[in-house]
Order: C-alpha cells, then structure tokens, then sequence
C-alpha cells in the first residue's frame, strides 16, 4: 500500500520539533530599537539626497557632523571628517534612517554593478508600500524608471497582490518597493 503524501512532512517536523525542543533557549537579544540605521556613502550628495527624498519618499531630518578624530578613533576614516545628511522613513524613534555622505577622495565604485549577485556586500534597500502606482508615478515626476519588466507580481505564496518594483539610485544601487496595487 503507498505511504499517504503527508506522512513524510509530518515525520520531518516531528523529528525538527524533537531536535529544537533539546536545544538550549537562546539569549534575549540586549537591543533597544528593532531597525536599523544604514549609513551609505555616495558620489553626489545633493543627487542621492533628491532622490531619496523626492522621488523614494524619505523626509530629511537634521543631519550631524563628525569630527575627523572621532571618525579615525571609531576606524570610520582615515582622518577625514564627515558631514551627515539624515532621512527618514516613516516617524518616530522605530522609523527607518538612511544617512547620506560624501567623503573627500572616495572613488565611485566601478567594475559590474549590473546585478545584486555582481559583487558582495550590501546590495539593495527594500522599501514596502502602500500604493504601487503611486510609488510608480512619483518616480516618473522624477525621471527614475523601473528596471527590467518592473513592476513584477510576486508569486501568491510570497505575497498574495504584491508587486516588486526595482530602480537604481544615482549611485547605481538598487533600490526595491515592494506593495500592492490600490
């Protein structure tokens, strides 16, 4: 008689369940805020400051300076200083902060950007949405176009009604809007 489809799965996630319930229980994470603060250096400031804010959305808080000894202290240069320029995404202490900068002698990055999987590191912002065709239109007031055949449906079992939209800021980075169609 042929084994039921199921009865395999369910073995598994007995078996999983056992093994998970012998480890021991892992550390409370010891952090006061759930997001992050990315910081991102780039080759025209008032470029990636424009596009961020006007045609991704971020609002621009006041930004802050860096000593250059406190920036070489905490090996962030080599000696140079730093002017940061703060946006937000959404209110409050949880939102989301992107801080922009521009350092003196820093060479833009060349060789294959074409694709997330070109290089390591950091290599898109995901950015969720209300409204797709709203996020659409604020980018074509600004010039930005979607790449490749953007928006593109994600499957039901990733996201029933989201589409993922990708274009690249003025640094060549992609940036992804992930959100429904209102």
């Amino acid at each position: 008689m042929p084994t039921p489809r199921i009865a395999f799965p369910i073995a598994v996630l007995v078996a999983s369940l056992s093994t998970f319930s012998s480890c021991p229980a892992a550390e409370p994470a010891a952090f006061t805020r759930a997001t992050i603060d990315l910081g991102m250096v780039v080759s025209d400031l008032e470029k990636s400051v424009a596009f961020y804010t006007d045609a991704i959305g971020f609002t621009e808080l006041p930004g802050f300076d860096v000593p250059a000894t406190l920036a070489t202290d905490a090996g962030l240069t080599d000696g140079k200083p730093l002017s940061i320029r703060v946006l937000v995404l959404g209110e409050g202490p949880e939102a989301t902060k992107l801080k922009l900068m521009r350092v003196a002698g820093t060479t833009p990055r060349t060789g294959d950007t074409d694709f997330i999987h070109s290089h390591t590191g950091f290599r898109y912002l995901t950015i969720v949405v209300a409204d797709t065709d709203a996020a659409l239109a604020r980018l074509a007031k600004h010039g930005v176009k979607p790449l490749a055949k953007s928006p593109a449906p994600l499957p039901e079992s990733l996201g029933p009604g989201l589409l993922l939209t990708c274009v690249r800021d003025p640094d060549g980075n992609i940036v992804e809007l992930l959100g429904p169609r209102k």
